[in-house]
């Protein structure tokens, strides 16, 4: 399957024996019944696995793909700039623009530089605290392992590195992104093949491995955690079901709406970066 792009946003809800929870917006804190009966049931559960999206970045200053422009917050990326100049087939027909719209969107993305958010921390904390089995995320911006998840699977890859097209060769992109910089477009690799940013390109399927990794995680989950995703960009958008189909309690904790809200066991509006604190410190509770 070809990717689209990821979205934004981010909820929690949740309600004892698998009764369904609907939540308004707002604050979520510790004592909140229904984060209490969530952090039971992830308590007791042997494999809890999560899917984060852009919108557990946003509060980091990334600004999501896709949404309506707001006065509060960056404008969604494709507002800005044409997806179509990041096709696989502008990368073969035109490499040379291909890496300077590249710049700009990286500019437009990270600024003079992201850094990991409460959001984050917190899940990293549940995985070293033994609560969270395997992170899948959409995002490319390697925050998750920047604030030190280890058990990470980047289902689009990662801004962090660039990949040779013709070798497979990855390294750090950072030195690469200079060279850019600097008016080496398109950079080049040691074997001659041009060096491209090593996530999934429009028209490109996401890789096999990675999916396969997700998706076997998926259906050995007790809990899957939805955060800061609308849920509709497939086939990521597919694991929150796969993962129900084997039994899973499903929950969704996202800013807006998601494709999933009706289905989910727990479902709330919430910030990612209020609602997963909050979380950890039920669960410390």
């Amino acid at each position: 399957m070809e990717r689209d792009d990821t979205t934004g946003g981010v909820d929690a809800n949740g309600a004892a024996d698998g009764a369904r929870a609907d939540g308004p917006a707002g604050a979520v804190g510790p004592d909140d019944a229904v984060l209490t009966a969530l952090a039971s049931e992830i308590a007791d559960a042997e494999r809890v696995v999560a899917l984060t999206g852009a919108g557990v970045s946003v509060p980091s200053g990334i600004p999501p793909f896709r949404g309506d422009p707001s006065d509060d917050g960056p404008d969604p990326v494709w507002e800005t700039h044409d997806p179509a100049d990041f096709h696989r087939r502008r990368f073969d027909a035109d490499p040379e623009g291909f890496w300077t719209d590249r710049l700009s969107l990286r500019e437009t993305m990270y600024g003079d530089g992201a850094e990991p958010n409460a959001a984050h921390e917190a899940l990293a904390t549940l995985e070293t605290r033994g609560h969270l089995d395997t992170l899948l995320t959409q995002n490319v911006d390697g925050l998750h392992a920047a604030a030190g998840s280890k058990s990470v699977v980047e289902l689009h890859g990662t801004s962090a590195r660039v990949a040779c097209d013709r070798c497979g060769a990855t390294r750090a992109a950072d030195p690469v992104w200079e060279r850019a910089r600097d008016g080496e477009r398109p950079p080049t690799c040691d074997c001659g093949g041009v060096l491209r940013p090593d996530v999934v390109l429009f028209g490109e399927p996401l890789p096999d491995e990675a999916f396969d990794r997700a998706q076997a995680a998926a259906r050995r989950a007790d809990v899957f955690l939805a955060v800061g995703s609308s849920l509709t960009v497939r086939p990521a958008a597919l694991l929150p079901e796969i993962a129900a189909e084997s039994g899973a309690t499903v929950v969704v904790c996202n800013l807006g709406p998601t494709e999933y809200d009706e289905r989910a066991d727990y479902d709330r509006r919430a910030d990612a970066t209020e609602a997963l604190p909050a979380l950890v410190a039920a669960l410390d509770g």
